[in-house]
């Protein structure tokens, strides 16, 4: 019998379809299983009641209450993970023109309503945070910060970037390396990668960091930020690994890529300093690298009003849901972002 033959029919079984395609796209077994698993028992829970329903005729209300139930058993990354996977499903199955829309669209937007806006975070206005900014005078500390302010980046993803992700109109002093080819014609940006995962091998040199990112995504680097890296690249230590980072320690390990405990380092040092930061504090409390990125957030959405332009900067947002803006994204990201971005210093 040919492959063909056994191929599952899209009208008849949609998830076995969509489970062989991703299985020719590359996906791993281990993943098909995950997809499997998660989109099966989506079929089971459509089954359930008086009226069985098929998966390409669910409404959003059934999508939420499925997700929904999988709170109070599961964890809530658990839950987002099933949220996204189902998501992909609905949104390739529409992409091949087998179902006619997707019902997850609406509900990852009401799920991302939640996202940093937890109200027991301390909650830190501009001038207080141009005040710490201020205090910070370091070069590299002062460049680590800001980055994290002005960008709402992970602080995986910033210990990551090599020098070829910075792409400055206006490059001043900086290591003889060629910008990726993605930054090409994108002057004063930042690359950040989805790629990277703690223990692989990127551009030569073995990353004690993973990304997080659903895509890899360009971020706007504006005056203020474009002024910081400069005055840290000017004075930046010459290093022996052949993917040339960004940020590289200044201290004990010198010339040495930053790893994430060394930045929370530096940021538990400023926010002690400024009373942000206690022993047993918690997150509602202390001031850490993660904070920023809440700050980056609140601050960003509330001035622009604009949640697909915040989360695509966040890198939440998977290829699939930039497709249903504008094609001319890029465009729009920065111009969006030159606009509202906060002023630091």
């Amino acid at each position: 019998m040919s492959s063909d033959a056994a191929a599952p029919d899209a009208s008849e079984d949609p998830v076995g379809y969509f489970l062989d395609d991703i299985t020719y796209h590359g996906k791993s077994d281990r993943t098909r299983s995950f997809y499997e698993r998660v989109l099966r028992d989506f079929e089971s829970f459509l089954s359930e009641g008086g009226r069985p329903i098929p998966v390409a005729e669910a409404s959003h209300r059934d999508c939420m209450a499925y997700v929904h139930g999988l709170r109070g058993g599961k964890s809530e990354s658990t839950v987002a993970t099933y949220a996204s996977y189902l998501h992909r499903f609905y949104a390739y199955m529409t992409q091949v023109g087998t179902f006619d829309s997707n019902p997850m669209t609406l509900v990852m937007e009401e799920m991302d309503e939640s996202i940093n806006t937890d109200p027991t975070r301390r909650e830190i206005g501009l001038p207080a945070m141009r005040s710490f900014v201020a205090d910070v005078t370091h070069p590299l500390e002062r460049a680590v910060v800001v980055t994290l302010l002005k960008t709402g980046m992970r602080v995986g993803e910033l210990c990551n970037l090599d020098v070829r992700d910075l792409n400055l109109a206006d490059a001043g002093l900086r290591p003889d390396v060629p910008i990726r080819a993605g930054l090409d014609g994108r002057p004063d940006s930042l690359y950040v990668s989805a790629a990277p995962t703690r223990g692989d091998v990127v551009n030569g040199e073995e990353r004690t960091a993973s990304n997080k990112r659903k895509r890899d995504t360009t971020v706007p680097v504006d005056d203020e930020l474009a002024a910081v890296l400069r005055r840290w690249l000017a004075i930046r230590p010459d290093t022996r690994s052949p993917a040339t980072p960004l940020f590289v320690s200044t201290s004990g390990d010198w010339g040495q890529r930053l790893t994430p405990d060394m930045v929370h380092h530096v940021v538990e040092t400023h926010a002690r300093a400024h009373g942000w930061y206690r022993d047993g504090g918690g997150a509602e409390e202390n001031v850490t690298p993660h904070y920023f990125r809440h700050f980056f957030t609140t601050h960003l959405r509330d001035r622009t009003g604009d949640r697909g332009v915040v989360k695509y900067l966040r890198g939440d947002v998977a290829q699939d849901v930039i497709d249903t803006y504008t094609h001319e994204w890029g465009d729009r990201v920065r111009d969006v972002y030159t606009a509202n971005i906060y002023g630091l210093l």
